[in-house]
């Protein structure tokens, strides 16, 4: 139980239904959802179309999404891919050719066909027990009436607003500037196409007028999409991969979702004794950033779309982590994890629902970047996504860039299970943090016995692949001080390190525990 003379959150407990998300508007409606005969793929759906009009910079139906699904009576977790694919003309040695060394982020080489429109609905055609109008409904009226714009939201809008290109500004700004915290966002073109998908279906946002405005938007700026790729697009149901911390089985998404790096992370931490140290002391934040490197760098080697992700069943390893965690030195930073690993190998939301019946929704939507590539359509205000900065142009890589492949992917919805159950289906926004993110949270809650929330709270660190050490306000100066002395290149971010939202579902009794990350808008509520 927290110390009731500290600033912090309380847990929201329930037993007919619980949702947490970044925003409360999103969270209620969730909840309303529920109340209406929507069951949690209804709740999560609704919720999460209605985040990309409440948090525009982060997610939207321009972008792609993953599902880990749950059905009542049994604890098999389905998998849904609803990420995109490069369109049929991409090709990496075009790119090379033109110059380029990286994906170029703010153009349509970067936009991927958006796969999250055809997974949602595949969704609610598969399980959902409402129709897709009535859980479009809440999206189209706030997309038309407007959300006022919450103070997290502000910020990020501020720091991701010099993206916006052309009409993109047109679409995102309120009279040219940023808009501040209280002022109302609409999108009424938004809630046209949203009317098309309720009346249509995937057919409403693939095919036809909106198909054929986000193929103008994109080849006026030289994209090689087509209406044949959006209209091919489709989502894929898969199984889950899974590894197993201290006994918790750690059950995330495969690739082209970067799961795999979470549980590989959560392998390395295996082989040190985390409940021996201070857990918002120098040696965890240490060997977590060590950990991280070490699994980053494997990520970087290995996840591609599945077609062409081939080792991994060596990532997931324990004997890899073993040989990994072996290269860790307690007393120093890794300077160059690439080198030191060789021998070894040859912007987001998140939203989790849990129903009466035990449905159970772990699901995570995004435009990658904040704004996407900032490019919008002219006709309804579709964003895109610049998902395709996840591929690579190193020929002859797994992830290299390539018409009808999928990119690496950030996002990763994940859920925990405690002897064969479900007990906490969880998420961690913030980019390449995500793996990272997912390693902590398990080992807050294990290692250190920590509630969901009291994990969600706790402060963070992160050693980001190209910004360093990353350290919270959370951690003390004498803490940051003796990790620069380990070599770290220690700084405190301007952005608070990602952001969560998780569901326990306590194994005696069954009640839903709600926990939601102070470092967003947002809430848990239940019923």
């Amino acid at each position: 139980m927290r110390d009731f003379h500290l600033p912090g959150r309380s847990a929201v407990f329930a037993e007919n239904g619980m949702c947490a998300t970044s925003t409360p508007l999103a969270t209620k409606t969730a909840i309303d959802i529920l109340q209406k005969g929507g069951n949690a793929v209804d709740a999560a759906t609704s919720a999460a179309i209605l985040l990309g009009l409440a948090e525009p910079q982060m997610t939207g139906i321009g972008g792609d999404c993953f599902a880990l699904i749950k059905l009542p009576g049994t604890e098999d977790i389905t998998c849904v891919n609803g990420s995109g694919r490069g369109p049929a003309g991409l090709d990496a040695a075009d790119l090379r050719d033109a110059g380029h060394e990286k994906m170029p982020l703010g153009s349509p080489h970067a936009v991927t066909v958006p796969g999250a429109i055809d997974a949602f609905c595949h969704m609610n055609e598969t399980w959902g027990a409402l129709s897709l109008a009535d859980v479009l409904a809440p999206a189209i009226h706030y997309a038309e009436a407007g959300i006022p714009v919450g103070p997290r939201t502000a910020f990020d809008w501020a720091n991701d607003a010099p993206v916006l290109q052309g009409v993109a500004r047109d679409n995102f700004l309120l009279g040219g500037k940023v808009p501040q915290p209280g002022q109302v966002f609409r999108a009424p073109g938004q809630a046209e196409v949203l009317r098309r998908v309720a009346a249509e279906g995937r057919d409403g946002f693939y095919t036809g007028e909106v198909a054929e405005d986000m193929v103008a938007a994109l080849q006026a700026m030289g994209g090689t999409h087509t209406l044949d790729d959006f209209a091919a697009t489709a989502c894929t149901r898969t199984d889950p991969i899974n590894g197993t911390y201290k006994g918790t089985e750690l059950v995330e998404h495969p690739p082209n979702g970067h799961g795999a790096t979470a549980i590989l992370m959560a392998n390395i931490l295996a082989e040190f004794d985390l409940p021996s140290l201070d857990p918002w002391g120098t040696e965890r934040a240490h060997l977590e950033a060590e950990a991280a490197k070490l699994a980053y760098n494997t990520r970087d080697r290995i996840i591609a779309d599945a077609d062409y992700t081939t080792r991994l069943a060596h990532m997931l390893s324990p004997e890899t982590a073993r040989k990994l965690a072996a290269l860790i030195d307690p007393k120093r930073a890794i300077a160059d994890a690439h080198a030191v690993s060789e021998a070894v190998h040859k912007e987001t939301i998140y939203i989790t629902v849990v129903d009466k019946d035990r449905m159970v929704v772990s699901l995570i939507y995004s435009i990658f970047h904040g704004f996407g590539g900032g490019i919008a359509t002219d006709k309804f205000g579709i964003l895109f996504q610049n998902r395709g900065a996840g591929f690579t142009l190193e020929e002859g890589h797994p992830n290299e860039a390539k018409g009808g492949k999928r990119p690496l992917h950030t996002i990763i919805p994940a859920m925990l299970r405690q002897n064969g159950k479900v007990v906490m289906p969880f998420g961690v926004m913030g980019g390449a943090y995500q793996p990272n993110g997912h390693a902590r949270v398990i080992t807050n809650v294990v290692d250190y016995g920590l509630h969901p929330q009291a994990a969600l709270d706790a402060p963070r660190s992160f050693a980001d692949p190209t910004q360093g050490l990353l350290v919270e306000r959370g951690y003390s100066d004498k803490v940051r001080a003796e990790l620069a002395a380990m070599g770290h290149p220690v700084s405190i971010p301007d952005t608070p390190i990602g952001g969560a939202q998780a569901i326990w579902i306590d194994p005696e009794t069954g009640v839903l525990q709600g926990a939601s990350d102070p470092r967003k808008d947002g809430c848990a509520l239940g019923y």
